[in-house]
């Protein structure tokens, strides 16, 4: 199925976006680049981290029970990269999410806390041409978020049990969708990315190759959104209910 072509709001009619991804560092592989923009451009930038990622790195000889803290510092710093304060970790069980009425319940309540005007997630969809990009948690969270966007967090019924004031939401940005409809200029910010993600220091064996590999993906999806030689981009799928 096609996508609709994307119709973002103004940067500027943006008071507040909030982000919910699956594991720590998905939004900095994703679009750290695009946040540091936006919190340059004023814009407050909140972290909902579904799982502590507890099934991610590659030290064999730490105490596995140690790993949830240190991916919650590690996202705290990275976050700091981007210039986002605000983080939501929600605790659930890395290589285990599933896109339950409780997970829904969970993003809902963040939702309503933050009451952004721009929502991120991962794409429900799976990418075939990148397939590790739609790890099953990414799918998972990417659902339990869609449903949460629309109908529940601006349903005054859906989930009576939570004491925050329902809030309207129409513009929802997916990462690593099968289809771009939009790319951000992160030319200005490549370096902050790089940065965010070299803060996550138990995922990497390879930091500067990791670096490298980033750079290069980046230049050549600023190619494709027809960008000047040099440049840099981050791609989404962007998705409006109200035109």
């Amino acid at each position: 199925m096609t996508v609709p072509a994307a119709k973002p709001r103004p940067d500027t009619e943006i008071e507040r976006v909030l982000a919910v991804v699956a594991h720590p560092d998905d939004i900095d592989f994703a679009a750290a680049g695009t946040v540091a923009a936006w919190t340059k451009a004023g814009i407050e930038v909140h972290y909902c981290i579904v799982t502590d990622g507890q099934e991610g790195g590659f030290e064999p000889d730490r105490d596995r029970s140690e790993i949830p803290a240190v991916r919650r510092a590690e996202q705290t710093a990275a976050a700091a990269h981007a210039g986002v304060q605000d983080l939501h970790f929600l605790g659930y069980h890395d290589g285990a999410v599933e896109p339950t009425a409780e997970l829904v319940r969970d993003i809902v309540r963040v939702i309503r806390q933050v009451r952004p005007q721009r929502l991120i997630t991962s794409s429900p969809d799976r990418n075939w041409q990148r397939l590790p990009v739609s790890h099953p948690d990414h799918l998972a969270a990417g659902e339990a978020t869609v449903r949460a966007f629309y109908p529940a967090a601006g349903n005054p019924y859906a989930f009576p049990e939570l004491t925050e004031e329902p809030w309207d939401l129409d513009e929802l940005w997916l990462v690593e969708h099968p289809e771009v409809n939009h790319y951000v200029d992160i030319t200005d910010t490549i370096d902050q990315k790089i940065a965010a993600l070299l803060s996550h220091t138990s995922q990497h064996r390879n930091p500067e190759g990791l670096a490298t590999r980033m750079r290069q993906l980046s230049q050549e999806r600023a190619v494709l959104a027809g960008l000047p030689k040099n440049s840099y981009a981050e791609p989404f799928t962007v998705i409006r209910l109200r035109a």
